[in-house]
């Protein structure tokens, strides 16, 4: 009789452990990093001051121009240099010390002139700040068919919203009854 209490105590013990071990070994989402958004961040090389947070390109319907919106922060003691070099055109924008700059709408857009990128796409662009090592990003191109994006189009006609396709709504069971 003791042996088989023993018995189901240990086979119950070994299904326990080999159910809750399975969390032990599970990647857990979590722990991995990612950007919460439209744009992108552009990995921080080890010696630079400077981080690019969430990179995208606004460009007109046919994607011939773009305006690069993106948030500079220099944590550094000095000035820093962004260059930025795409398939088409480059750019280079000075981040003054412990400073913040946001790109797009308020303060002075890089405007990308003959983009040949479609929204949609993704625009290779090389990002090198300061004397640290530069790297190459994909960098999502939008149109500005989205309320937030609707100012940020690189040029009048781009704000003629009729390109844009209307996004419906998700009805819910509740609604729908």
């Amino acid at each position: 009789m003791k042996s088989r209490i023993i018995a189901s105590l240990a086979l119950g013990g070994t299904v326990l452990l080999a159910a809750s071990g399975c969390a032990a070994i599970t990647p857990q989402a979590t722990t991995f990093s990612y950007t919460a958004s439209d744009g992108v961040n552009v990995p921080d090389a080890e010696d630079s001051a400077v981080a690019v947070r969430n990179a995208l390109v606004v460009a007109d319907a046919d994607g011939a121009e773009g305006n690069f919106v993106a948030v500079l922060i220099n944590d550094g003691e000095d000035d820093a240099r962004l260059n930025l070099d795409w398939t088409s055109g480059n750019a280079a924008i000075t981040v003054p010390a412990g400073e913040t700059i946001s790109l797009g709408g308020d303060a002075d857009p890089i405007l990308m002139s003959a983009l040949d990128t479609m929204p949609g796409n993704t625009l290779s662009m090389y990002v090198q700040a300061g004397a640290a090592e530069g790297t190459t990003v994909e960098i999502p191109v939008l149109n500005n068919c989205l309320t937030e994006y609707a100012e940020l189009a690189p040029n009048d006609s781009a704000t003629d919203r009729e390109h844009c396709e209307p996004v419906s709504e998700v009805e819910t069971e509740s609604e729908g009854h």
